[in-house]
């Protein structure tokens, strides 16, 4: 069959809506489609451009990983770019053999979105969104995907010894390329300092490509810089529904920033799946046990009310052993599905605790997860503690975690008004830490709001958090909703906070936990000395 021009040309266009040709000094040499959305006057006024001209500054780091990666006969993405104009589009490339350099580009506008992915990478909970997106639409499809674990030896050194400038135009070139070896530009995420962890399809490349191709993209005025590159394979493959899968990459993520390059490269997701159980099941065993066994305790952290300086309630901590962080435990019991239990054994030693002075000035707050306050078991069982002979109304209040786990808002809406009527009072935990705690105010009855400690920690030196926080206390006061701020550690914070028209205050300021509730020193004590900086305040 003779090779028809037209005919190549045709079934080009029916999968993009424009074509160029890069040469090898990165102008255009060729452009033919809807070019005059790229630029007034279309083919003609493209031809003799750099292609940086038609791809927005921040994404062009990763255009040119892109560019840089392909040797001849290579192909390379689709990723989602923004254009220099509006919009954004996918950018897919293919070099011909023996072509004198020459890129081909096929664009694919997408025009409802008003720009590409973001120039930097993702955060954790970001990218495991992604995955779990990516999956779900690769079921459908039957595209499967693998995820790269990336680790830099060095790296974290070797920026810190260049110029300022010199360091962050390296960054800058880094993320393109890991962004450039994702799936659709936007499937990569830092891990720590010297790690990374890539979402690609599945079989784009042996590990040992890209951490060569990565390790080229290393080099600071021309000289290459001591970082080592390496690359492990995780292929997400077999019948495990997403979230699942999701579940097992992050216990695999929580290994590789523990263990970096020592971790090994399982061949399976089922593989990863068995060997994440073997490692948690005598930590998940012990963990069940000691939720079943009631073996924690509860201490107790003031919380003030600004205006008057009592102490308005107290929130109850759980500590299993000593007074270590209970945030990895919790965090288990999330993903193997035992908070809900740990939930329901807190609130019913909170409650024994309330009884032995019903009736008396005792106010506790106990966390209860996003993924617990839509089980009807545990609202029933929480009603039930408050019928009993020695009631907890009006004592006991219940401090909404993870708002963003809620699958259900109108159920949990449901179960939150009747515990209201109860007399339980709501709690917003952890205020502006994500979209869904807005949505969260907007749709749930709750009484208290608890602004994340970031803002708060901060409030005393930066505009932009005062500012927040101002702007949050009068959205809470207009909504009739209580404000609390956590992390007070100052009295200049607390003066801060004050000044914001914050309601409520908790933090070191009024005391540590304790095994019994306390109240704070007067005014004029000693005061516990100020946290040091990043320590996480903990939940029960």
């Amino acid at each position: 069959m003779p090779l028809d021009p037209h005919r190549l040309l045709g079934l080009a266009f029916a999968s993009a809506d424009a074509l160029f040709e890069i040469d090898a000094e990165g102008r255009l040499s060729f452009a033919v489609g809807a070019t005059a959305a790229l630029a007034p006057g279309g083919e003609t006024a493209l031809i003799g451009r750099p292609w940086r001209d038609l791809i927005a500054e921040a994404d062009r780091p990763m255009a040119e990983a892109l560019f840089a990666g392909l040797g001849d006969g290579g192909r390379r993405g689709p990723v989602t770019v923004a254009l220099a104009g509006q919009g954004a589009a996918q950018l897919s490339a293919f070099r011909l053999p023996q072509n004198g350099g020459r890129t081909s580009c096929a664009l694919t506008f997408a025009p409802h979105a008003a720009a590409g992915p973001p120039a930097s990478l993702p955060d954790r909970r970001g990218f495991e969104d992604l995955v779990k997106t990516a999956l779900e639409a690769g079921q459908a499809s039957r595209q499967d995907f693998e995820v790269a674990l990336v680790e830099m030896a060095g790296l974290s050194q070797a920026v810190g010894s260049l110029p300022a400038e010199v360091g962050a135009a390296l960054s800058r070139r880094l993320t393109g390329a890991l962004r450039a070896e994702s799936h659709g530009g936007a499937g990569a995420t830092k891990l720590g300092e010297d790690r990374f962890a890539l979402l690609r399809p599945k079989g784009a490349e042996a590990p040992e490509g890209l951490a060569a191709r990565l390790s080229q993209m290393l080099s600071a005025d021309g000289r290459p810089l001591d970082v080592k590159a390496t690359a492990r394979l995780v292929p997400l493959e077999g019948e495990a529904s997403p979230t699942r899968v999701v579940r097992a990459i992050r216990m695999v993520l929580d290994d590789f920033i523990r263990d970096g390059a020592q971790l090994g490269a399982p061949q399976s997701l089922s593989e990863v799946l068995n060997q994440s159980i073997r490692r948690t099941l005598d930590k998940a065993g012990a963990l069940g046990a000691a939720v079943a066994q009631r073996r924690f305790r509860l201490v107790y952290q003031p919380v003030v009310e600004l205006k008057s300086g009592a102490v308005h309630h107290y929130e109850a901590l759980v500590r299993f052993t000593g007074d270590e962080s209970p945030f990895p435990l919790i965090r288990m019991a999330e993903e193997l599905d035992l908070i809900e239990e740990l939930d329901r054994a807190v609130i019913e030693q909170a409650a024994r605790r309330l009884a032995q002075e019903a009736g008396g000035d005792l106010k506790i707050a106990v966390n209860v997860s996003g993924r617990t306050i839509t089980s009807p078991a545990f609202i029933d069982g929480v009603l039930k503690l408050l019928d009993q002979p020695a009631p907890t109304a009006g004592q006991l209040m219940i401090e909404l975690t993870e708002s963003y786990a809620i699958d259900d808002l109108p159920q949990a809406d449901r179960h939150l008004r009747a515990l209201r009527d109860k007399g339980v009072q709501i709690c917003l935990d952890d205020f502006g830490a994500g979209a869904a705690s807005l949505d969260s105010l907007r749709r749930l009855a709750i009484d208290v709001v608890k602004i994340d400690g970031r803002y708060v920690r901060e409030l005393q030196h930066g505009a932009r958090e005062s500012t927040f926080v101002r702007h949050l206390a009068h959205m809470c006061n207009e909504l009739k909703v209580k404000s609390l701020a956590e992390m007070v550690e100052t009295p200049e914070v607390e003066d801060a906070v004050r000044r914001a028209g914050i309601d409520f205050a908790q933090g070191w300021l009024y005391g540590q936990p304790s095994e019994q509730p306390t109240p704070p020193a007067p005014r004029g004590g000693a005061r516990p000395a100020a946290r040091r900086q990043g320590a996480v305040e903990t939940w029960g």
